[in-house]
């Protein structure tokens, strides 16, 4: 029986955030440790790898679309175009065991929670890893990305767009847990816990100090100095994400625009 599963997105390869949402005691005593995708496009991804594959049975990793981006290059594929230096750097890094897990990410996933029912768990969409989704995306485009999820399923987790939020569609929860390797808005790291009690946003605290001090000293990536100042140090907020994501979400114009 599942009686709670946590639920975290977007590690991108950072050690230190990952270790600070393990040892909370919620997802210590969760019964599952759901991931949403983006394991390991980041400074530390074998030993993000090797931190979530510690969890055994008890971790499911959903895919997303940095992890198809790092077995494309780490089979020697042509990258798309616009994909960050880091996530190339990334992709080398991997050994053959890495490389494999990937490759075999399952998405979407689906679970059955204890008092609840179904939960699905995807990085952008259901229907599509590199899709997005906001907290103020219009009504029909919910309805599209969400056409073909069962009635059966309760509650939809997504990652994506590195931003918490909670919000009802149709009749059913989605959720995003944020990202807790490149968090977007936030001071803490976030991620959810799933249980009989509904879904509650949560949040680690950590000395971003700290962090962007174990991050320089634990990665060999050229422009780690770099990359920790623009997502520890100085992240982007909320309202930077919405910004840079929404003409991705379908509407015709920027953030500003109502979308409906």
């Amino acid at each position: 029986m599942t009686r709670s599963i946590a639920v975290l997105s977007d590690t991108h390869g950072v050690l230190p955030t990952l270790d600070a949402v393990l040892a909370e005691p919620d997802v210590r005593a969760a019964d599952v440790v759901v991931v949403t995708g983006d394991l390991a496009a980041g400074p530390q991804p074998t030993e993000v790898l090797d931190l979530l594959l510690g969890l055994s049975e008890r971790v499911v990793l959903v895919r997303g679309n940095a992890d198809r981006d790092l077995v494309t290059g780490a089979r020697g594929g042509a990258l798309p175009e616009g994909t960050p230096e880091i996530d190339r750097w990334a992709a080398a890094q991997l050994d053959t065991r890495h490389v494999e897990l990937l490759a075999g990410l399952r998405h979407p996933v689906t679970l059955s929670l204890d008092g609840v029912g179904h939960v699905l768990f995807c990085h952008g969409t259901p229907r599509d890893d590199d899709e997005v989704v906001l907290v103020d995306t219009r009504p029909s485009r919910w309805a599209q990305v969400l056409a073909d999820v069962p009635d059966t399923v309760r509650i939809v987790c997504c990652g994506h767009t590195h931003a918490p939020f909670v919000r009802l569609v149709g009749r059913r929860w989605v959720v995003n847990s944020g990202s807790v390797g490149m968090p977007y808005g936030t001071s803490g790291v976030p991620w959810v816990l799933l249980d009989d009690h509904g879904v509650s946003l949560r949040s680690t605290t950590v000395d971003v100090a700290d962090v962007a001090r174990a991050v320089v000293v634990g990665s060999t990536f050229p422009g780690v100095g770099e990359w920790v100042r623009d997502y520890v140090l100085e992240p982007p907020s909320d309202l930077d994400a919405l910004t840079a994501f929404a003409l991705r979400d379908g509407r015709s114009e920027g953030w500003d625009d109502p979308g409906v």
